[in-house]
């Protein structure tokens, strides 16, 4: 049964404009400047630079235009209705999968050049091999991981060979024939454990006593070495502390990730370009917006003044009439993208000098432990803006500081209270354990109980699972792996 109802509902729409200015305020400086040379080629009535001929006193230029687009005798003639909407739905929500033809494009460029398996395919042509051997080494190499380990077992390999080559051999064969891929560059590709790429590493050096003896460490006491517990490496091969740091400090030499210095590896690098920059002057903090955020565009006077000649002709013909309604399409879009620029400009500065004066402290020192506690509602509310302005700001923006670039959203972080009831960053909490660790004596490391204590006894009463969290974020070991000798 089929049954009709009216209801009435209260909702808030985006108009297609607010979501491309969403997008704009999102973008960071270069992809900015990819999306207003796209407007510029898209639309001719929209023009970069000066206008240098005298401008009325509108900041467009088009005061004229303004007159026309009010002017009721073409308004009727031309109907405007036919090319402005009055549908509140927005056409994005009218494209299949909800995007619209203005939607960010998801392709990703691809760098040329030789990938890390085609560089081992490379040299495995200059070794004489006969016909299986051959196969089986291509097969071997195209096991490769992008760090250069062949992480499977040779059994696999021997049966993967005989369903998907069609060569049926033994795993004597295979590990023969591995031995000549761990001969390829860099040294230690085609292991199959950490252990074994380093000790493919060692055999290459020169036979010193601490390259033999850190060769006997890793084949024979691996376990111990990795665990770090020295008193057993320096009982079981009869040596003293300095035979074993010389040991270890070739050990450390190694590269545990071989694949990963293949320097022809195609990777696409992402130059950063600071939306804003902070200088200190006078004492005082000065913040800047990158020129390259505030282009000058205006609207083209030629387009204009064909609205002009339309206006003042006698008679006007039905073609006449559809170019000034594409006229007037691009003359709207362009007028609202120079509006939308201005608008962004003042949504980042507003933005910006709210953290600015929020982080003072910091930017005026560069500590770290000057960082206040600082969320996005913060902010949002010091501006009165959205907190998904404030997100779209922080989350894409670096600012040039006179301590480095950094990213806008590092400067946001959590509350804890310290001993004496004040509200202080974890960034600041997270910056004085890693000091406190830096500073440790390496022969006894602090465990996160110690840490714990030694927080409390500077203020900071956090508990010793707080401490882990913050040691694992600042991507620190546990305190056994942090020993040295």
């Amino acid at each position: 049964m089929l049954k009709q109802q009216l209801n009435f509902k209260l909702s808030q729409k985006l108009s297609p404009q607010q979501i491309q200015l969403m997008k704009l305020i999102q973008l960071p400086t270069q992809a900015f400047e990819q999306r207003i040379s796209q407007e510029l080629e898209e639309n001719p009535a929209l023009e970069g630079g000066k206008d240098n001929e005298d401008l009325p006193e509108d900041d467009f230029g088009n005061d004229e235009y303004d007159d026309y687009d009010d002017n009721e005798h073409i308004e009727s003639e031309i109907d405007v209705d036919d090319y402005l909407s009055d549908d509140e739905i927005p056409s994005y929500k009218l494209s299949s999968n909800n995007y619209s033809a203005d939607d960010d494009d998801k392709q990703t460029p691809y760098a040329s050049g030789t990938s890390f398996n085609q560089f081992l395919q490379q040299q495995l042509n200059t070794f004489r091999l006969d016909e299986e051997a051959f196969e089986i080494a291509q097969f071997l190499v195209g096991s490769v991981d992008e760090s250069g380990y062949i992480r499977r077992e040779i059994q696999d390999i021997v049966d993967d060979l005989a369903f998907t080559q069609n060569i049926y051999t033994s795993e004597e064969k295979v590990e023969k024939v591995l031995a000549i891929v761990q001969d390829l560059d860099p040294a230690g590709v085609g292991a199959r454990s950490l252990q074994e790429c380093l000790a493919i590493q060692l055999k290459r050096k020169e036979e010193t006593p601490s390259v033999v003896l850190a060769t006997n460490i890793i084949e024979e006491a691996f376990d111990a070495f990795s665990k770090k517990h020295y008193k057993k490496l320096l009982s079981k091969f009869d040596i003293t502390e300095d035979q074993l740091r010389d040991a270890i400090h070739e050990i450390e030499g190694l590269n545990p990730k071989p694949g990963g210095t293949y320097s022809g590896n195609t990777r696409i690098v992402e130059h950063i370009v600071p939306d804003f920059a902070i200088k200190i002057v006078d004492g005082e903090l000065e913040l800047t917006l990158n020129g390259r955020n505030a282009p000058e565009l205006h609207v083209s006077r030629e387009y204009s003044n064909m609205l002009k000649g339309y206006k003042e002709s006698k008679e006007k013909s039905k073609s006449q009439k559809d170019a000034v309604m594409f006229i007037k399409q691009k003359l709207d879009a362009a007028k609202w993208f120079i509006d939308a620029i201005k608008q962004r400009q003042q949504t980042l500065f507003v933005t910006m000098n709210a953290i600015m004066h929020h982080q003072e402290e910091y930017f005026m020192t560069g500590d770290e432990r000057k960082l206040k506690p600082m969320i996005l509602k913060d902010i949002a509310d010091k501006i009165d803006m959205d907190v998904s302005t404030v997100s779209r700001v922080a989350n894409s923006k670096y600012v040039d500081t006179p301590y480095g670039t950094k990213l806008i959203k590092d400067f946001f972080s959590e509350s804890m209270k310290n001993d004496q009831g004040e509200d202080v960053s974890t960034k600041e909490i997270k910056k004085i354990l890693e000091i406190t660790i830096s500073e440790e004596d390496k022969r006894k490391p602090l465990t996160d109980d110690k840490l714990a204590k030694i927080l409390k006894e500077k203020g900071y009463p956090i508990a010793r699972r707080t401490v882990a969290k913050y040691r694992e974020q600042l991507d620190l070991p546990v305190a056994r792996l942090r020993k040295e000798i």
